[in-house]
């Protein structure tokens, strides 16, 4: 009789509720086999590794001992769901993710009632939660909610404040909080310090001593709240007291990557939970694939890469990335100048500000998952005399608006914004798309706009946003290389408010604000061999608009398209506010703008996105045809 091989547990988990029938030692060996699949998957397709391979056992335990869907998994930012995917139905399409058409990186409501809130920004899963919670409670959806939070996405206020509002409803609640010592880059902040210090063991014996000693220095009357700031003090230093005094129940801090630990908590505090309850789990991201272990960022955002090295698939490109050519322009201004600082939320890499930090170790600051809190200490800085350029992905700078507005647009603070993943950013999807900054810094009275529109012209916007001291200032740029341009020796810094002519046409003008230029410039070479040459002009400023330019171009064409890469309200719809003012509109001119529709657009390749958004070179062609109508054309041709 021959031994048959077993079948793979995981074949035989289609669905959560598959879970309930497989006993502890089962459910360690189908987290093995998780963490074997979500490591091929994204060898295949690439995407957010590090996170997923850390909660591979506390995936496991949840959906084996909470009954999803009816139970609600809250994934914070949603960087870690893929195991979570893999066993909510959706194994056999785990292989397109990030896909035009396949599974988004993400949680996503519409992918799966297993993805009960969407989720691609950090901090927000307790405020989510402790909503489904209340909701139950008033007879809406019933079941449990779970909210599982990084150390790094606890340090934003968001988090804190729906821990206090959680405490005050005393509604069952359940935070998971996932505590790897690592978001994106390293944790910064006292309250990662805190967490370290819960399991480092470290001894506090001497610093209890010495403040024994210290009280009995003071005079009498003031001794007694000494003592009372001395008990606070030693308080913190124990585990969960900080979120005891909150209102949470507090547990751990428990191996995260232990069955035998989780399991046995979890179910205890599912079966005996009251109010709110926070389960401190330990977890390393990246775990048991060395290659993400050993990785400096734990392996959180890769390419396709080979299984067996962990080595990245590279695409061929002469051209350099936006995102260096930023921070390799910063240096050069920061080299001549000892006021220029840097900030950013969590994103060294990501932004390219770990080439400054190197450079320049003491100029730049790492604030943490807190774009509030980087716009206003930016503003600081720049009231106190510094030169401080924040630089922020455009779909986070989203959540400093009010920021922008109260503390640094009022006060004509001249802080510069680098706004990285402008457009529309490929596979990350609508929640990271860059669509919304020029429509909402342009309406701030006193804010300059600029748009890149290659690499060479963002070389020069640095250098006009290093010179620039008399308000803020804001230059967008897309994800991705360049258009591989010359480049200059050192930025020029602009005129302000001035745009430049590219090509003298005729009949229609294209003005482009932003990188679609080249799909423009394209589109003008096909219309060329029509019979018709347009004029090419680049806006390079939303705010201030170039009115002699565009009004030159509206006085002397047919018709005017604008072009860009922004939501409805941005640039096209100051350039339409003047044209109107001035009474152009009254002679005749044909006017359109190309925007980005208003809609949300799945993941795919920026390429894809921009045909599905009408935005590429053919589109573009096709809309000078039809604005000016093919009669027209067809006499020119």
């Amino acid at each position: 009789m021959t031994n048959r091989p077993l079948t793979p547990l995981l074949d035989r988990v289609h669905l959560p509720v598959d879970l309930k029938a497989l006993t502890d030692r089962e459910l360690r060996q189908l987290a093995d086999e998780l963490r074997a699949e979500t490591i091929s998957a994204v060898s295949v397709t690439g995407g957010h590794l590090g996170a997923g391979l850390g909660v591979v056992e506390l995936t496991v335990a949840l959906h084996a001992i909470f009954d999803t869907p009816r139970d609600k998994i809250i994934w914070d930012v949603g960087h870690q769901c893929y195991p979570h995917k893999i066993l909510t139905g959706r194994r056999d399409r785990i292989r397109t993710l990030r896909t035009e058409g396949g599974l988004s990186g993400f949680t996503k409501r519409s992918e799966s009632p297993y993805d009960p809130f969407g989720a691609a920004h950090s901090s927000t899963s307790i405020s989510a939660a402790l909503g489904f919670a209340v909701a139950a409670d008033l007879g809406g959806d019933p079941g449990d909610a779970i909210a599982v939070i990084g150390d790094g996405a606890m340090s934003a206020g968001m988090a804190f404040e729906a821990m206090n509002n959680a405490g005050h409803l005393k509604q069952r609640l359940f935070v998971i909080l996932n505590d790897n010592e690592m978001s994106i880059a390293p944790p910064v902040g006292a309250l990662s310090a805190y967490l370290s210090r819960l399991y480092a063991g470290a001894p506090f014996q001497e610093l209890k001593h010495a403040a024994k000693g210290m009280v009995s220095l003071l005079p009498e009357p003031f001794q007694e709240g000494a003592r009372r700031a001395k008990e606070m003090l030693k308080g913190l230093t124990v585990g969960g007291t900080l979120f005891e005094e909150l209102g949470f129940s507090y547990v751990g801090p428990l191996h995260g990557h232990d069955l035998d630990q989780l399991l046995p908590v979890l179910r205890t505090v599912h079966d005996r939970a009251t109010g709110p309850m926070l389960i401190h789990v330990l977890t390393k991201k990246g775990k048991g694939y060395a290659p993400a272990e050993n990785a400096r960022d734990k392996g959180h955002a890769t390419g396709k890469f080979d299984v067996l090295t962990g080595v990245q698939a590279k695409a061929a490109s002469n051209a350099p990335s936006y995102t260096k050519v930023f921070a390799q322009s910063l240096i050069q201004e920061a080299e001549h100048d000892s006021k220029i600082v840097a900030i950013t939320a969590a994103m060294p890499d990501g932004t390219g500000l770990d080439l400054f930090a190197a450079r320049f170790p003491r100029r730049l600051f790492d604030v943490g998952i807190a774009e509030q809190h980087a716009v206003t200490f930016a503003a600081g800085l720049a009231a106190g005399g510094m030169k401080p350029f924040c630089a922020l992905y455009s779909t986070f700078l989203q959540r400093g608006y009010d920021q922008i507005v109260h503390d640094v647009a009022i006060q004509r603070l001249p802080v510069r914004f680098a706004i990285d993943r402008a457009g529309l950013v490929g596979a990350d999807g609508a929640t990271h798309a860059g669509a919304f900054d020029v429509a909402f810094l342009t309406n701030l009275p006193g804010m300059v706009v600029m748009a890149a529109a290659d690499e060479a012209e963002l070389v020069h916007m640095v250098a006009t946003a290093a010179a620039h001291n008399s308000g803020p200032i804001a230059f967008r740029y897309p994800r991705g290389e360049g258009t591989g341009v010359d480049m200059p020796t050192r930025g020029i810094p602009l005129e302000i408010g001035k745009g430049r002519l590219i090509q003298q046409g005729t009949c229609v003008a294209l003005l482009s604000f932003g990188t679609r230029l080249s799909e423009v410039q394209k589109a003008a070479e096909s219309l060329s061999a029509k019979g018709l040459t347009p004029t090419i002009a680049d806006a390079r400023f939303a705010k201030p608009l170039d009115r002699d330019l565009i009004l030159h171009l509206a006085r002397t064409h047919e018709a005017l398209i604008t072009v860009e890469e922004g939501a409805i309200g941005g640039f096209a719809s100051h350039v339409a506010h003047l044209l109107a003012e001035e009474g152009i509109f009254d002679t005749g001119l044909k006017f359109r703008s190309m925007v980005l529709p208003d809609t949300f657009i799945d993941q795919a390749s920026p390429e894809a996105m921009y045909r599905v958004a009408g935005m590429d070179a053919a589109q573009i062609e096709a809309k000078v045809l039809q604005t000016l109508g093919v009669a027209v054309v067809g006499k020119r041709a």
